[in-house]
């Protein structure tokens, strides 16, 4: 057995640093709570290449003394504990004092530093966790400290590493629940010197939720408030018709430290039971606040899990919160307006009324329409024989009594049938003297129609000579041979019930069987599916890691039809999509994209996790109403074997045999 020795210093600080100091984002989060714990209002921090070339962060908060700038990087050194009492109630970010150590052993770092009052600050140079001497100089009042060169001296964490945008995504995110957690800081992030980040600090979550996650987001979300014993809730939830793809917005603070819980996850998603879509995930910006003792947060390096000493009761008021808020407890009444007011205001016949009302209403007698008076009769002109003038026909019908009627002129033979008469034409005659008959009125001479000539019909010539084609023979089609299965119907808008010859009953899920077929044409396909162009872009707006994550695997998604690049900001612009996928469903799908990335070993794996993605959107879903012959289909697939279990391993159908149908009822 080798002897038991004691490492070397620098052994065990690379060591401790392999625990707290993972990537990049892990310096950040270390620096920007120190600079919290400081009392700083405003905090910059700035990162090139991801973090691997440079991260600096700045804040104005109390400064370090120049004497103790040196044990400042010592390990377990630290202004934040005194005992070990300290250790059940810690209320600062960063108290194990292992921090600035573990950075600079893997990592050239420079620190400068003024207090608050002093004439002049001091710096410092580390390089390997080795410190230089401190030398007086010029600086404004707060710290700055500059990490280059990470991993420099560690070169198999170094080859672990991902992309630049992968580490800045990382980074960008941090940032994002940093400034969630405290909006009484400004914090500002800038990203190969381009701005990203910037919260006003006014003290106001939802000014820091707008700044930080987006101006879609904010629009989406509900305050909420509550309290349940000593625990107190507080924050913003989306609204039940904005779920999100994924639970990647959903976002817990527990005394103002950003963390990971299955239990708060869970209180959260119970409280929107019966009111969510399935397969959608709410997204929050929950603070949880309760007294140091009840929550110990020394359970992970990176602090990011705690544990509660009373669960139930931080669990009942995360969910009761949530629940009271959708339910609309607690909030003030707003005036309600008359239902025929709010339903129908233009008071038509598409009205909403109760079933009693309906049947008050259905009892009345029916109204009998209004009589309308005759529409007045168009006045046409006539001759008058006696008045030699052209009157109305109502002029002439409506008499006095004892008048006698005008006897119309007889025509004579050969007159144009209708032809008004010269005084009506406008034509001058010299009227009768009085005694005298009036004598008829000439016609004008007719014209007889002219024969139309017979136009002789011409073959027509085609101008390419047509060959004489030969007729096949005859072939007779054999009659389709009935299936050995019936179609009795379909239950819920879900369920495809089938009946064998065999005696036995078959329910079928139409959703998880079209799943498999799509998920199998899918796998099988050669060609990368077809695509549709969307005549307007759609902007996906996502978490800065999912964002970065998509587009560093958009060669993959070009290969499921999907056309995106970089919008900005976390943005991914989505201008082709595949011809199974409604548009609809863009930004979901690729969050749960995204997802399946995270999850994903190897690319086998991730290719298989968004098959799995493709196949359920293009899928019928359960509820749809459906063609007959998509059901002949299905039903075919799943009895002849093709098809058994869906993507995720789900069942597709399920059987009852006739015995067990008789047991049932009591019949066996």
């Amino acid at each position: 057995m080798p002897h038991i020795q004691q490492l070397a210093p620098h052994v065990a600080d690379l060591i401790a640093a392999g625990e707290v100091v993972e990537r990049p984002a892990s310096v950040v989060k270390e620096l920007v709570e120190n600079a919290i714990d400081a009392g700083a209002t405003a905090i910059v921090t700035e990162i090139r290449r991801g973090g691997m070339g440079m991260i600096r962060v700045t804040d104005n908060g109390c400064g370090i003394a120049p004497e103790e700038l040196p044990t400042a990087f010592l390990r377990h050194a630290t202004s934040k504990m005194r005992s070990a009492e300290d250790l059940g109630k810690i209320g600062t970010l960063g108290f194990r004092g292992e921090a600035l150590a573990a950075i600079s052993a893997v990592s050239r770092l420079d620190i400068l530093s003024r207090q608050t009052g002093a004439q002049s600050g001091a710096a410092l140079h580390l390089e390997g966790g080795v410190p230089g001497d401190v030398r007086e100089c010029g600086a404004p009042e707060g710290t700055t400290i500059t990490v280059s060169d990470l991993f420099y001296n560690t070169p198999a964490r170094l080859k672990f590493m991902k992309k630049d945008s992968a580490e800045t995504a990382a980074v960008a995110g941090l940032m994002q629940h940093l400034a969630l957690s405290h909006p009484d800081i400004s914090f500002k992030f800038i990203k190969d010197g381009q701005d990203t980040l910037h919260t006003p600090g006014d003290g106001k979550l939802e000014s820091a939720v707008y700044a930080a996650l987006g101006r879609d987001f904010a629009k989406s979300l509900v305050a909420v408030e509550g309290c349940g014993g000593e625990v107190e809730v507080k924050g913003f939830v989306t609204a039940p018709l904005m779920g999100r793809g994924s639970r990647s917005m959903q976002v817990f603070f527990v005394n103002g430290r950003f963390i990971k819980s299955q239990l708060l996850t869970a209180a959260l998603e119970e409280g929107y039971r019966n009111q969510i879509m399935k397969g959608k995930f709410p997204g929050c910006v929950l603070c949880v606040t309760l007294p140091a003792e009840l929550v110990d947060v020394n359970v992970h390096p990176a602090k990011t899990q705690v544990k509660f000493a009373r669960e139930k009761e931080v669990f009942d008021a995360v969910y009761h919160t949530v629940m009271d808020c959708l339910d609309g407890r607690g909030r003030t009444a707003e005036p309600v307006k008359a239902v025929e007011q709010a339903m129908n205001p233009r008071g038509d016949f598409f009205r909403t009324m109760d079933a009693k009302t309906y049947r008050e209403e259905a009892a009345k007698p029916a109204a009998k329409p209004a009589v309308q008076p005759a529409p007045a009769t168009p006045k046409k002109p006539v001759w008058d024989t006696e008045r030699k003038k052209s009157v109305a026909v109502a002029d002439v019908v409506q008499k006095p009594a004892g008048y006698q009627a005008f006897r119309p002129l007889e025509k004579p033979a050969g007159a144009a049938f209708g032809k008004p008469p010269a005084s009506v034409t406008g034509r001058k005659e010299e009227a009768p003297a009085a005694g005298q008959p009036v004598p008829a009125l000439k016609p004008e001479r007719e014209e007889a129609p002219r024969p139309q000539p017979v136009q002789e019909r011409r073959p027509i010539i085609p101008a390419i000579p047509q060959e004489t084609l030969e007729l096949p023979e005859q072939q007779t089609i054999e009659p389709r041979q009935e299936a050995p299965w019936r179609i009795a119907g379909e239950v819920l808008n879900t369920y495809i019930v089938c009946e064998s010859e065999d005696g036995c009953v078959y329910l079928i899920d139409k959703h998880a069987a079209h799943e498999r077929v799509n998920f199998d044409r899918l796998k099988a396909a050669a060609e990368p599916p077809m695509r549709q162009t969307l005549l307007a872009p759609i902007v996906a707006e996502l978490t800065r890691e999912d964002g970065a994550l998509l587009l560093e695997n958009a060669a993959l998604l070009e290969q499921f039809g999907f056309a995106c690049e970089d919008f900005g900001d976390s943005a991914v612009l989505v201008r082709e999509v595949p011809a199974d996928i409604d548009a609809a469903d863009t930004v979901s799908t690729l969050e749960e994209f995204a997802e399946n990335l995270r999850r994903g070993r190897d690319l086998n794996e991730k290719r298989e996790n968004l098959l799995h993605t493709m196949a359920c959107k293009a899928a019928i879903k359960g509820g749809w109403v459906s063609d007959r012959k998509e059901l002949e289909v299905l039903v075919e697939k799943v009895q002849r074997g093709e098809v058994k279990y869906c993507p995720h391993g789900r069942p597709v159908a399920v059987k009852l045999t006739k015995y067990e149908l008789e047991k049932m009822f009591k019949r066996a």
